[in-house]
């Protein structure tokens, strides 16, 4: 299956010398195409670090990130701007939708600023997928926290991107609301062939996934089937 993430001997320190802390140590892995990967590990074992680089929204003190046949490291800012504009799609836990704009302003915001012409059918049919069609002219502050997080899928899927990360996009909503949209994310990977890399402390939500990665100490330490399908 071809990769369309990798990262090779990747690691990462914060700071100098005797204060220095190794928040990655040596990672080399591999993200298919058409797959969705869960990411877990206590506090401080380096997963979010890990994404922020696989997303190009960080550089690494050592090794390389390829994404989509584009090797990151050799990247300067603005190019690296434009590959995350282009390519990769953002969930964050926050939302992080824009207050003044309508939930389609919102949606389509992030092409209007790339200068592209969203593809009206597809963002459609997003829209009727999670199920936002009588809601689509409302404010956040008038949605809920499942609708708005729903908005948020539509927005990182708009540009039909080679990857999405997905960065705990559970840990603000309550169950019912959490199995929405990890019931999303998994029919995103299975009709669209979307590929999906989600940081999560939550077991069940790794169970939406095809792969587990865990982290520990900078290093993976398992690299396997979530234990808990929750599909069926």
């Amino acid at each position: 299956m071809t990769s369309i993430v990798s990262a090779q001997d990747l690691g990462r320190v914060f700071g100098e010398g005797g204060a220095a802390v190794t928040a990655l140590d040596g990672v080399t892995v591999d993200f298919p195409a058409g797959a969705f990967t869960a990411i877990m590990g206590p506090s401080g074992s380096g997963k979010s670090t890990l994404m922020h680089l696989l997303a190009g929204l960080d550089r690494p003190t050592s090794g390389t990130v390829t994404l989509d046949g584009i090797e990151l490291t050799t990247l300067n800012d603005d190019a690296l701007t434009q590959l995350r504009r282009d390519r990769v799609g953002f969930i964050f836990q926050a939302f992080n939708l824009l207050p003044v704009l309508t939930a389609f302003e919102n949606i389509v915001l992030p092409l209007s600023i790339a200068g592209r012409d969203p593809d009206d059918a597809w963002v459609e049919q997003l829209i009727d997928l999670v199920g936002l069609r009588d809601r689509i002219t409302h404010r956040p502050s008038e949605l809920s926290g499942g609708q708005q997080q729903r908005v948020a899928v539509v927005r990182a899927l708009a540009s039909r991107p080679a990857v999405v990360f997905a960065d705990e996009p559970t840990g603000n909503l309550d169950s019912a609301a959490s199995t929405e949209i990890l019931q999303l994310l998994r029919r995103s990977v299975d009709e669209f062939g979307q590929t999906i890399i989600m940081v999560t402390h939550d077991e069940e939500a790794a169970g939406y996934a095809d792969r587990l990665l865990v982290l520990r100490d900078g290093q993976i330490v398992e690299d396997r089937a979530p234990t808990t399908s929750a599909v069926a």
